[in-house]
């Protein structure tokens, strides 16, 4: 695949996940932020270019309303669970559902992600967009959801606050895991909590994909 086709499928990737609507009535402790179609897309493609979709079971922790889970259920996984604390978002994420027209088999969990209530069998690909823990008393909330990616999962594709490089591969090394990619990307916040205090902020994140033993 040439990068002229690999950028336009994509693309093509974004737009179809333009449509997934974002939290009604997001949550600040939880750290509820619509991940943008762009940054799922880009982060969908790179596992599906890896392997990393097709044909496994693909589960996205703290789904939210679906982004990433639907992202994956349009590249031929075997099953998509989108698992998440908040039952509101898992509502909104069956509606996206139907919007997306994913044909794969979905299913939508309500659960805490740092305490997994599945075990699914087979090869599975972890998908998480994590509360970066920047809410006092939230601290280190991405180290919670790598350890469930740890336990879960043969790989996993996770977004972090920029400059968490070090940190990542230091917890991945500690558990039995290797970053094996990382890519820089960022993403426009909009204003949605009382403590923001523009109308529109640009997050610095980070992308890795680490293989488990």
């Amino acid at each position: 695949m040439t990068d002229g086709n690999t950028g336009a499928t994509r693309r093509r990737l974004a737009q179809e996940l333009a449509v997934v609507a974002g939290f009604d009535d997001p949550r600040a402790p939880l750290e509820q932020y619509h991940t943008p179609p762009e940054l799922a897309a880009h982060i969908v493609h790179v596992a599906d270019l890896q392997g990393d979709v097709e044909g496994r079971t693909v589960l996205d922790l703290g789904c939210g309303t679906g982004m990433l889970a639907l992202g994956a259920a349009l590249r031929g996984p075997d099953r998509v669970v989108g698992l998440d604390v908040d039952p509101a978002p898992l509502s909104t994420a069956t509606e996206n559902e139907r919007r997306v027209g994913a044909t794969a088999d979905v299913s939508w969990v309500r659960g805490d992600a740092t305490r997994v209530p599945l075990c699914p069998a087979g090869e599975v690909t972890v998908l998480m967009n994590p509360p970066f823990g920047a809410q006092s008393g939230n601290e280190g909330a991405d180290r919670a959801f790598l350890e469930t990616a740890a336990e879960v999962a043969s790989v996993s594709y996770s977004v972090h606050n920029a400059g968490s490089e070090s940190f990542v591969e230091a917890f991945a090394a500690d558990n039995g895991g290797e970053v094996t990619h990382a890519f820089a990307a960022e993403f426009d916040l909009p204003r949605q909590f009382d403590h923001h205090t523009e109308e529109t902020r640009t997050i610095d994140a980070e992308v890795f994909r680490i293989e488990w033993v």
